[in-house]
């Protein structure tokens, strides 16, 4: 068993999804931690579904699909935000609008693709073994940027986060934070939606906040815990799915899973 372990990771296709893993799952955790103390998990899953209608344009078109999904996932998601700010419906409401819509065009869509229909399992659950070394360049990218953001604007997330309308009041540019964090969060399921698949992918980002939610009360410690469960069910995850040659974003997402249930159970022991 050692030895295989051993083997796996002097191929380079692992040492890139081991390391595309440790990225997506830092700057999952981090931005997840947002989503679920913002209450936006509706969002993010709404976002990330549209990467299907994304993937199909794409192909429609004969388009770049890493670079258009990425453009198109960030106006999608700016486009719901602003319907969602130019509405009286409720969020979740205009959210689950979106949602079906994207999916219903999609799979209108993909109909029109002959021979293209053999990729759906893959667009749906992801694989992080074919990741390249230009998704972990924008990988490393991405990271740095919503670190460097984070660090330069703790106190005034902590505070749109927990109160926003005390935010509001005492000057912070919330609608100029919420439009940037939406782009950084489109950007990150954009890449997120290739490796774990559109099934998968809020569970990816959401899990690990969950977890860590339970066992941190004060919010830097529960953004480092968060993302570094993340990391590391993402390496365990696949370190599973290389060894018994089981789908990546599933062995993944279980793991996470599997975490969870431990914390939460030991938690009320």
């Amino acid at each position: 068993m050692l030895t295989d372990w051993v083997e796996l990771f002097g191929f380079p296709f692992m040492q890139r999804a081991i390391v595309g893993g440790v990225l997506l799952g830092i700057l999952g955790g981090i931005l997840g931690s947002f989503l679920i103390l913002r209450q936006l998990s509706l969002f993010g899953e709404t976002v990330g579904h549209s990467g299907m209608l994304g993937i199909v344009l794409a192909a429609l078109l004969q388009l770049p699909t890493n670079w258009t999904l990425i453009i198109f996932t960030v106006l999608y998601g700016l486009g719901v935000l602003y319907l969602i700010d130019r509405t009286n419906l409720s969020s979740d409401t205009v959210l689950c609008i979106t949602l079906a819509s994207s999916i219903s065009l999609g799979t209108i869509g993909l109909s029109f693709l002959k021979g293209y229909r053999g990729n759906l399992l893959s667009i749906l659950l992801g694989d992080i073994l074919s990741i390249s070394n230009t998704d972990l360049i924008l990988l490393l990218i991405l990271l740095a940027t919503t670190i460097i953001c984070l660090i330069l604007t703790l106190p005034d997330q902590m505070l749109l986060t927990l109160n926003p309308d005390l935010a509001k009041v005492q000057g912070i540019p919330v609608q100029k934070y919420r439009y940037g964090f939406i782009v950084l969060l489109s950007l990150t399921i954009a890449l997120t939606v290739r490796a774990v698949g559109i099934l998968l992918m809020n569970g990816f980002l959401v899990i690990p906040a969950a977890t860590a939610k339970i066992v941190s009360q004060k919010f830097v410690p529960f953004l480092a815990t968060a993302a570094g469960i993340g990391a590391t069910s993402a390496v365990i995850g696949m370190l599973i799915s290389g060894l018994f040659n089981l789908p990546s974003g599933p062995s993944i997402v279980l793991v996470q899973l599997l975490g969870f249930l431990v914390t939460g159970f030991l938690s009320k022991r």
